[in-house]
């Protein structure tokens, strides 16, 4: 795909795709000399969707985070992985326990089973964050993108296992409250690793243009085109 756009459409291509998100985030990624790391993480999670969830979760690790986009992502995924793996462990105990009909019984195993997927994608995630770097940035943020969206897919669907009457009002109650916050915690995950991943275009654009335009740049376009316009159908 190297040399399909021309240097100025490609440009011209990166800001319409950017401009969104950066807009929300400039001023936790512009602003972020003067800032504290707590208010950089508030101004952060001001872009997600459940931005009170976000602050909480993240504001206990600022000294780490500091006011860095690539930590803070980072560090909201470390947070959605410890409590889906504590999920995990209440749902194996649960599906243990005396007294629960053969229905829960099942929605808990199914549970387990779902969780263990989307942890499995988060540690992924995790892990391809540790070794992003400039020259395959695009591709790695891809599949962290896939990977997290995954991980939100998989939440709804097991969530769907404890809709209805067949269960106890408790049992239901403890186990919703559970995936709700996971599910939440993985939105707004998702929200800070597409805020990071729209800076470093933005940092990309201040660089000279080049004669032509790298492949994995060009890939990484195309699949941005594809999930935007599957967004804006939504």
């Amino acid at each position: 795909m190297e040399g399909t756009f021309s240097n100025h459409s490609f440009k011209f291509l990166l800001i319409l795709l950017a401009l969104n998100s950066y807009i929300n985030f400039s001023s936790a990624g512009r602003q972020i000399a003067p800032q504290t790391s707590t208010e950089f993480i508030r101004t952060s999670c001001s872009s997600t969707t459940y931005p009170k969830l976000c602050f909480e979760s993240l504001s206990n690790h600022a000294s780490l985070i500091q006011t860095s986009p690539h930590i803070l992502a980072h560090a909201a995924l470390n947070v959605t992985l410890s409590a889906a793996k504590s999920t995990s462990a209440m749902m194996v105990t649960l599906a243990k326990s005396h007294g629960l009909q053969p229905r829960e019984v099942e929605a808990m195993q199914d549970c387990v089973e779902e969780l263990s997927d989307t942890i499995d994608e988060l540690r992924k995630s995790i892990s391809e964050m540790d070794q992003i770097k400039g020259s395959n940035f695009g591709l790695m943020i891809n599949d962290i993108q896939t990977w997290v969206s995954a991980a939100l897919t998989d939440e709804s669907t097991y969530s769907d296992g404890f809709q209805g009457n067949n269960m106890k009002a408790n049992v239901k109650t403890a186990v919703r409250t559970k995936i709700v916050t996971i599910a939440h915690l993985t939105s707004n995950a998702l929200a800070l690793i597409n805020n990071y991943a729209s800076l470093h275009v933005f940092d990309f654009l201040l660089r000279p243009i080049p004669k032509s335009i790298p492949t994995h740049l060009s890939e990484h376009i195309a699949y941005s085109v594809q999930r935007r316009e599957q967004f804006d159908k939504k």
